[in-house]
């Protein structure tokens, strides 16, 4: 059976969202969650719509992709068709030929998850591997320390608190409360919560969002930050100790985390609130 390409547009975006949680198994690769595309939902339906597109066999989602721009796609698929060569290739003839609608010409980039047929297939194309990023998990077997400042989940009377600290954490951030809103509204929010630190002094010092895919599953920080009037002073190890603890409430198997390796702080932070780093993964590049 041929592989489908679609853009689902916003009506098949759910069925996205839930293949996506279907693929989340802590003993596959490191890839894309359904948070992530969550996380998009912040420009709307219909932005998110245009950024994803799927491929199927036979109605049966394999693989979902979401575009950053025209250069840059991550991609998440099905663990037990990851060596499937029919969907490998059919994924590479789309990324690499620009009149298909995926990719743009030049320099661009996917992610995909490690030991995929398609990383092997974009090697012998002569892509190349880029800068490493370093996942985090965290085991959810056990209960979660008490994050030792206070933390309270925030919901649309106050959501004000979240979208200010995220500015402050993130040099260029966009996110206001109406995108909070278009972000709460998506279906991938429905296993969801945003969390923020306060100081002694009651003022907001940390944020988090968590995303579940689902009881026995990984969950996902994304993201996390630190008001940068207020760092140095643990709030990034509190707050994503809350979010490890937030997740285990959903039911969640596992925090998982992702940063560039070369945010060494960032790890740090991580680590110092109990996730353990994973193997480094590379996206795939074309330089030109």
């Amino acid at each position: 059976m041929s592989i489908d390409r679609t853009a689902p547009g916003v009506d098949g975006l759910p069925d996205v969202v839930d293949a996506m949680r279907e693929w989340q198994d802590d003993a596959a690769p490191f890839q894309p969650h359904p948070g992530d595309l969550g996380w998009l939902w912040r420009f709307g339906a219909e932005a998110t719509a245009a950024a994803v597109r799927t491929w199927s066999r036979a109605g049966r989602i394999l693989a979902a992709g979401m575009l950053d721009g025209s250069a840059m796609l991550r991609l998440a698929v099905a663990p037990d068709v990851q060596g499937d060569e029919e969907l490998a290739r059919a994924l590479v003839e789309d990324l690499t030929r620009p009149e298909r609608g995926v990719l743009a010409a030049g320099k661009a980039n996917v992610e995909a998850p490690a030991g995929a047929l398609i990383r092997d297939l974009l090697g012998a194309r002569g892509w190349g591997v880029d800068e490493p990023w370093q996942p985090l998990r965290y085991d959810l077997a056990e209960p979660v320390p008490d994050p030792g400042v206070r933390v309270e989940a925030i919901g649309p009377d106050r959501v004000h608190l979240r979208t200010a600290v995220q500015r402050a954490a993130f040099d260029n951030s966009t996110f206001s409360d109406e995108r909070w809103r278009a972000m709460a509204a998506g279906p991938a929010y429905a296993d969801a919560r945003c969390l923020v630190a306060f100081d002694e002094r009651g003022d907001a010092v940390a944020a988090v969002t968590v995303w579940s895919a689902g009881p026995g599953r990984p969950g996902l920080l994304e993201p996390m930050g630190v008001h940068r009037e207020h760092r140095g002073r643990g709030y990034g190890r509190a707050i994503s100790v809350a979010a490890a603890g937030a997740l285990r409430e959903f039911g969640a198997s596992s925090a998982l985390v992702c940063t560039p390796s070369s945010n060494v702080g960032g790890v740090a932070t991580y680590r110092s609130a109990g996730f353990r780093p994973l193997t480094e993964v590379r996206d795939r590049c074309r330089l030109a």
